[in-house]
């Protein structure tokens, strides 16, 4: 199967003739060339990355592979990417100011990943029979958890309710941090922070892939108005 992007390369070449400075910033940020870079040309684009032939204030000309992560599904991405790409190195090298979120949103994903994490728990690690709840009577704990015993007993699968929550905790904690970390660079406000840090401590991966994705819409909207 041909690549959707490669097959464009010529002409994507030929416009990025245009754009210079947004080559140079590549070169500079995501191939962590250091000097002065005086010019920038991109040679090649396919969906995996490209290749950027840039010459230094000494005279030194060089080449440079970026690469796309992840790599484009097709032709339509190519300039929601390189634009996000433009404003992360702009960014990153201090000529641009990082995008600001100031609200918070529940991504509907999360309904999806929040059934999966009660899924988890009841099948894996119910209780075991005859446990009560609270005042909550014997029978109806056992009928509830009737299903997840019978998934257990069928399958040999199960974990104890303290590891099921060691491994809830290990990989949420990591999610969280990770959260934490992009909360600092482009969040503001104290409560939308906590709103963000919170939710992934619980919901995890929708939260933190859902933020990612709104500072790429900031970025995006913010090299616009620049040009």
């Amino acid at each position: 199967m041909s690549d959707p992007v490669a097959s464009k390369s010529g002409f994507l070449c030929m416009y990025m003739k245009n754009h210079p400075d947004t080559l140079v910033a590549y070169v500079k940020y995501f191939g962590k060339v250091e000097g002065n870079v005086l010019t920038a040309e991109m040679s090649s684009i396919d969906s995996k990355g490209m290749t950027l032939v840039y010459k230094l204030k000494s005279g030194q000309s060089n080449t440079s592979r970026v690469s796309f992560d992840p790599p484009l599904s097709g032709y339509e991405e190519v300039k929601p990417r390189l634009l996000s790409m433009k404003a992360e190195a702009q960014e990153g090298l201090g000529m641009l100011k990082a995008p600001q979120i100031t609200t918070f949103r529940i991504p509907r994903t999360s309904v999806f990943t929040g059934i999966l994490l009660f899924a988890y728990f009841y099948f894996l690690s119910p209780p075991a029979p005859d446990t009560t709840f609270l005042s909550v009577p014997v029978t109806t704990v056992n009928a509830f958890f009737s299903p997840a015993h019978a998934f257990r007993n069928a399958t040999g699968l199960g974990l104890s309710f303290r590891t099921a929550c060691a491994i809830f905790c290990t990989i949420h904690g990591a999610e969280t941090l990770y959260t934490w970390s992009l909360c600092r660079q482009y969040v503001k406000g104290t409560i939308v922070t906590a709103a963000y840090v919170g939710s992934a401590m619980i919901l995890g991966y929708p939260i933190w892939t859902d933020l990612k994705r709104r500072v790429q819409q900031k970025r995006i909207e913010s090299v616009m108005k620049v040009e």
